[in-house]
């Protein structure tokens, strides 16, 4: 980094020049923190062929017209000016002005500077050959980079003021090659249209013929897809990148490739946390775990560091509040992770999805197990996540829900942040992870030799005891499966089958549903002309379902058995809750109305109000429809005949409700071929 500042003032020092220099470098890897920290002090302490240079900096970043460049030097380099100054100043013939001058002659007339008849010795004014123009972020304007070129080429060519401009070419580029797409392609359309080249009739992906010249001088026709036709055509006519090229050959004589030092830049990034006495001192003792996963994301992207060490200045302290004696390596593995993510995600490598479809650090590593131990591919990029990041760095916590969830939403949900933390702290109290998980988990070759028999014994122990949860049993039956084909097992394949239906039954009581088997499984395909496996992934599927009607049972209960004592606790979740479960097909419709028919007046309104708002966020009533009309009957019957009173009102009311949500839920006729919906009928003519 000091032979780039060395060089930078060589290019100052030279007494004459007729060229500006170019520090080129990729965005957020720190060149305007570089130009504020070490060139811009170098230049303004040293003195050079025996006097003091000024810098004046401007950011293009957003400039619209060159108007507001002349704006920004002349406010750069009068901040002080006003009408005393400008009385003592001596008069001069305006023929001799320099070009930078007229700059700020414009510039004064604006600011009332001058009055009518008066003249200002601006060379005076200005003295401009002791200071230096720096001009960032170039490829950001919003002003053709040609147009700003040759303005910049006016202060280097005609006036030789020291020069420096700072950019990312690789984007000037891009923004060279992408302005105004749509109407160039209309443009290179036209003429080719009027030069016979494009047929009206041809069909966009047909091949013209070109005509080109052959090595013999003789001329000869090829066919040419038409988009390469349309793209040659816009090269030709709007090559502003060519345009660029000679510009830049003109006014730039060197152009310096700027690599940040981060050794250096990180020692003043972390000085923004110096308020935080305890964070500064994690940070500063494991800088080599900032730089060494910044290095492994691939980019040069300080600012995307900064954001993620901003994140995770939240992320600590927040930890350290709840979580007090949390063990130094959890503090380590967030550090790592947050950063990681952040590049992940804000440096686009990784589509959002890829990260949010993972819900536990335990899920995590499942994937991690099915995509090393059975050559899953399909979970390639978390594989290739964790062996970039967590190469050297050993440690059972390398995915945090909340943290992911935090970068990408910018939202710190409380409850992920505890759920996250109470396994970890749950683990650690543990202290012993069962066998199996540790299969599930771990990567079979961390498993020592002399470890192994006993892993194994006590897997199948708690396998036989129903102690795994049922969609564990499907994946570990498929890792015990692919031990006995590696040799590393020898056991009878009808022993293991039938110790896993018996474990499967037994589990079935205490299950939860799996809801996304493909998910949890990690993308392990299962082998369905193995059939052993087969025949276990059949009976998962069964007891996997006989636990879905449980749960939702349960769910039913909960929800209905709200009525009429906790009608204000069940306003709460009714309409956001559990949506989709089909919550009136798991429920007596009968015990319904009668706890309906517990409710005092303005509870049944509130109770049929809960029921129109749940049933307008349902996409359909496939599995509730009888019920909804049993209830409706239910009603309709125990209203017949009888003397109007308020409660009768009401759930004539009621059942107009249900009404409405059974006729907006009607299912889709299916005819041949093609769907058509049914016509709704009025009501006065059903």
């Amino acid at each position: 980094m000091d032979e780039l500042v060395e060089s930078i003032l060589d290019y100052i020092r030279k007494p004459y020049t007729d060229h500006a220099i170019m520090i080129n470098g990729e965005w957020g890897s720190g060149k305007t923190y570089f130009w504020n920290n070490k060139v811009r002090s170098k230049i303004e302490s040293t003195e050079i062929n025996g006097k003091k240079y000024r810098t004046i900096y401007m950011s293009l970043y957003g400039i619209s017209n060159l108007d507001d460049i002349s704006k920004k030097i002349f406010m750069e380099m009068n901040p002080n000016i006003n009408k005393t100054i400008k009385k003592i100043l001596d008069s001069r013939n305006m023929s001799s002005i320099p070009e930078y001058v007229k700059t700020g002659m414009d510039m004064a007339n604006s600011f009332g500077v001058m009055q009518a008849n008066e003249k200002v010795d601006f060379t005076k004014f200005f003295e401009m050959d002791d200071k230096v123009l720096c001009f960032d972020d170039l490829e950001r304007a919003n002003v053709d980079v040609i147009d700003v070129l040759g303005y910049i080429n006016n202060f280097v060519e005609h006036d030789h003021i020291k020069t420096i401009i700072i950019c990312n070419e690789k984007e000037l580029s891009k923004k060279l090659k992408s302005t105004n797409v749509e109407m160039k392609t209309f443009i290179a359309t036209y003429i080719l249209s009027h030069e016979g080249k494009i047929k009206p009739e041809t069909p966009d992906n047909e091949a013209e013929m070109t005509t080109i010249s052959t090595e013999d001088g003789e001329e000869a026709e090829v066919s040419k897809p038409m988009v390469e036709l349309i793209e040659d055509t816009i090269e030709h006519i709007f090559d502003k990148a060519n345009d660029y090229e000679r510009i830049k050959e003109k006014l730039i004589g060197e152009t310096f490739e700027y690599v940040p030092e981060f050794n250096y830049i990180i020692n003043g990034v972390l000085m923004r946390y110096e308020a935080n006495p305890d964070l500064i001192m994690f940070l500063r003792k494991n800088a080599s775990l900032i730089v060494q996963t910044f290095n492994r994301s691939g980019t040069r992207n300080l600012r995307i560091l900064k954001h993620a060490l901003n994140d995770f200045q939240k992320i600590y302290e927040t930890t350290k509040q709840e979580y007090p004696d949390v063990a130094d390596v959890v503090l380590k593995s967030l550090l790592i992770f947050t950063i990681a993510v952040s590049f992940e995600i804000k440096a686009g490598k990784v589509t959002k999805d890829k990260l949010k479809d993972i819900n536990s650090l335990e899920e995590y590593k499942m994937i991690l197990v099915a995509s090393k131990l059975m050559k899953d591919n399909k979970q390639f990029y978390i594989k290739e996540f964790d062996n970039n990041y967590y190469f050297t760095f050993k440690t059972d916590y390398r995915f945090f829900k909340f943290v992911e969830h935090y970068v990408r939403t910018r939202i710190f949900d409380m409850k992920i942040f505890r759920d996250d933390m109470d396994a970890i702290v749950a683990d650690e109290d543990r202290g012993h992870v069962p066998s199996y998980k540790r299969l599930l988990t771990e990567d079979y070759w961390k498993i020592e030799d002399n470890e192994f028999s006993q892993i194994i014994t006590e897997t199948l122990e708690d396998v036989k005891a129903g102690k795994l949860q049922l969609v564990e049993y499907l994946k570990l039956y498929v890792i015990l499966n692919f031990f006995i084909q590696k040799g590393l097992l020898d056991i009878d394949m009808e022993f293991l089958k039938l110790t896993f239906v018996n474990g499967m039954n037994m589990a079935a009581a205490t299950s939860k549903y799996c809801d996304n088997v493909e998910s949890y499984l990690g993308g392990v395909e299962i082998e369905k002309d193995d059939d052993n496996i087969s025949y276990i992934y059949e009976h998962f599927n069964n007891l996997n379902l006989q636990t879905k009607e449980k749960e939702y049972i349960n769910i039913s209960k909960e929800f209905f058995e709200m009525v009429p004592d906790k009608i204000e606790r069940l306003s709460e979740v009714f309409a956001e809750k559990h949506l989709d479960v089909p919550i009136m097909k798991y429920y007596n419709m009968n015990t319904l109305f009668e706890r309906i028919m517990m409710l005092n007046n303005e509870d049944v309104v509130m109770f049929k109000d809960l029921i129109v708002a749940r049933y307008n966020k349902v996409a359909n009533l496939e599995n509730e429809e009888r019920n909804i009309r049993l209830l409706k009957q239910t009603m309709e019957e125990y209203i017949r005949g009888k003397i109007p009173t308020i409660k009768i009102v009401l759930l004539e009311d009621f059942i107009k409700a249900l009404d409405k949500i059974l006729l907006d839920k009607k299912p889709v006729k299916r005819g041949r071929g093609r769907k058509k919906k049914v016509e709704e009928v009025p009501e006065e003519e059903e």
